[in-house]
């Protein structure tokens, strides 16, 4: 059975999985639609809640981030599992004490403000909307490889499938989906894992081969990441294990994704669904230990797939150095059939090849910067002069060209490979252009010869975590805007039908706008997410946390807390990706030299929550205090139910 067929089957078979469930959970009351009736077990709620966190970006993107960034990179494992320790013992449990349905309808209660509860939607739908277009990116990226389509088509598709089974399905049917939805993308993520740990290092365990010798060597204590970083740095790259260069940064990076956990409404709306306010805590307790069996294989994922990609287009680093044997042909890549998997992913345009020197071979290393922006400027200028009107002055380009071309032969006479000038050898640059994150997880099968079947999983999985955290964040952007919106402020009279219909009616919307947004958007997936975390960490979590403990903060310190925290998390960002992520239109190259103070734009969460702190209690300073019916409330829900006064003994 050929590839594609074997994709269509698994894939097909996990959609009809899906559909099935939603059918036989779907939604009857708005309950049931925003909380599942407040009836899922814990660790049933765990397992859902895992596979609403670990989306496209956990799945796909993160062992891609990990794979080039090494150590740099391990923020998102840090971030991402250490936020959920903050849900647990500092939002879950008093959240769901209260009772409600969705975060801003905690907010409007706690602040005894409709304006509040307003503000607070508008920073759900902005956090929300950014989230859920990492995952349609992801969604493209899975869909135009393995059903070879478009990238565009794949997005297409994928948008239809999330509306078949989450308009309808609501809460309760979103809930048993990402339950199977788990099961999948769990062992989809394990099972290649395993394969590729048994080939480079001889372990079974993958969280051991990190750690581990490297197979393939003839010396026995050759270590698998000793390897890794002799193999990269041969080609001029980083070392694997080298620190950061800026710990600042990877601080406040690792905080907005820590913070921004516990800030996202998708997440936070999840400890609604559970019977018991106990089962809260618990249920954040599960979620980690079902997110953890993944996170701790990513980075063994991200380390074997470089080697595997590098030693691909360096057969000699296998077991010597990557300059013991020539580079890989041209001719291989189109007659060999193990190698099918290079010329699939460049129809996609997420791995692109070039052979710039027509020697017949793809020299893949990394291009020291004065030879990149001298291979840059040389482009610009053979373009302008291509570009140039037939009956222009030419001679002025044509020495553009001239110049560029004496630069670059410069650069290419310093620059070194191997021990030889790359003059020397007839190289004129890097001729694997193109290699996205986002295909290192899903290629990574096939990179390493695996059988047919675990390519179809992987697909399957990719969709499952994709798909999954999809529905999670429409359903908070539907009841944002159906109970809190509507219901709340604009029709608090409408029928328990109408809210249902205009729940549904919103999702949909949601959909069509996350689809048009995911056509082209500010980044691959993992960076996508990485700034809803960031605005997430700025407005939602410092509200809640200032909701719950503290009887001081008034509603118009709250509202001015979260407007300030939501426009300079979201200016700053759009300094650096572009006024509304709209390509072109950003002020500032999104480059660490041109950061302030070293601040990367996912980075900027902490400080925007710190300044949403500070003019909360400072306005709260300025204004009446809250209400004593609304400070008894507060103090009842941090109060565990059935406490009585202290006594002495």
């Amino acid at each position: 059975m050929d590839q594609f067929t074997l994709n269509l089957i698994v894939v097909g078979a996990s959609f009809a999985l899906y559909f099935g469930i939603a059918f036989w959970a779907r939604a009857g009351s708005t309950a049931e639609f925003y909380a599942a009736s407040q009836g899922v077990p814990p660790v049933m709620n765990g397992m859902a809640t895992a596979a609403d966190w670990m989306s496209a970006a956990s799945f796909i993107s993160m062992a891609g981030l990990i794979a080039f960034g090494g150590y740099n990179n391990s923020v998102f494992l840090m971030g991402w599992t250490g936020g959920y320790v903050l849900l647990a013992l500092l939002l879950a449990p008093y959240l769901r004490k209260f009772g409600k349905f969705t975060v801003p309808e905690f907010v409007g209660d706690r602040f005894y403000s409709t304006s509040a509860r307003m503000v607070a939607v508008i920073c759900l739908l902005v956090i929300s909307i950014t989230y859920v277009i990492g995952q349609m990116v992801g969604v493209g990226v899975t869909f135009a490889r393995f059903l070879e389509v478009s990238t565009t088509t794949g997005l297409l598709i994928g948008s239809a499938v999330v509306f078949a089974y989450a308009v309808f399905g609501g809460m309760k049917g979103i809930t048993y989906t990402q339950v199977a939805q788990y099961v999948v993308l769990i062992i989809a993520y394990t099972i290649p894992a395993l394969f590729i740990s048994l080939q480079l290092t001889g372990n079974f365990l993958p969280q051991l081969g990190l750690i581990g010798g490297y197979a393939p060597s003839s010396t026995p204590d050759d270590y698998f990441l000793q390897k890794l970083d002799q193999v990269v740095t041969e080609l001029g790259f980083a070392a694997y294990t080298a620190d950061t260069t800026n710990m600042f940064n990877m601080f406040l990076v690792t905080m907005s994704l820590m913070i921004g956990t516990a800030g996202l409404p998708h997440v936070i709306i999840r400890f609604f669904t559970v019977p018991k306010v106990s089962d809260a805590r618990t249920s954040a307790g599960w979620a980690l230990v079902f997110i953890a069996l993944l996170y701790t294989v990513a980075p063994a994922v991200g380390s074997m797939a470089r080697l595997n990609i590098t030693t691909t287009f360096w057969p000699g680093a296998i077991e010597g150095s990557a300059f013991d044997k020539p580079a890989l042909s041209v001719e291989e890549i189109n007659t060999n059939p193990e190698l099918s998997w290079i010329l699939n992913w460049q129809k996609t345009g997420l791995l692109v090849f070039e052979d710039k020197n027509g020697d017949g071979l793809i020299q893949y290393f990394n291009e020291p910067a004065p030879l990149a922006a001298a291979n840059k400027a040389l482009g610009d200028a053979k373009k302008a002069l291509a570009d140039a009107a037939a009956d222009a002055d030419k001679a002025p380009l044509e020495q553009a060209v001239t110049d560029a071309t004496a630069a670059r032969d410069a650069a290419l006479a310093e620059a070194t490979l191997g021990g030889k000038t790359l003059a020397e050898q007839g190289i004129v640059g890097n001729e694997l252009t193109t290699v996205n994150n986002d295909i290192m997880v899903l290629a990574n099968p096939e990179i390493a010869k695996l059988p047919g079947w675990v390519i179809a999983l992987v697909a399957a999985g990719a969709l499952a975590a994709a798909l999954s955290t999809a529905a999670g964040l429409l359903l908070a952007i539907s009841s944002a805007i159906s109970h809190d919106l509507i219901k709340g402020a604009l029709k608090p009279d409408i029928s328990e039908k109408g809210e249902l219909l205009w729940a549904r009616i919103s999702m949909a919307f949601a959909i069509v706008l996350a689809t048009w947004l995911g056509l082209d958007p500010p980044g691959f997936a993992a960076q996508v997410v990485a700034l809803a975390f960031g605005l997430a960490a700025a407005t939602i979590f410092p509200v809640l946390m200032m909701g719950i403990f503290s009887t001081r903060v008034t509603k118009e310190g709250a509202i001015a807390g979260m407007i300030v925290g939501l426009i300079t998390t979201s200016v700053y960002i759009f300094l650096y990706l572009g006024w509304f992520f709209i390509p072109g239109t950003n002020m500032f190259p999104n480059t660490p030299a041109a950061h302030f103070l070293g601040i990367s734009p996912a980075a900027f969460g902490p400080i925007g929550a710190l300044l949403n702190f500070a003019v909360a209690y400072i306005v709260s300073g300025m204004t009446k205090a809250p209400p004593q019916d609304v400070q008894d409330l507060i103090q009842s829900i941090r109060v565990p139910k059935g406490a009585g006064a202290a006594q002495a003994h």
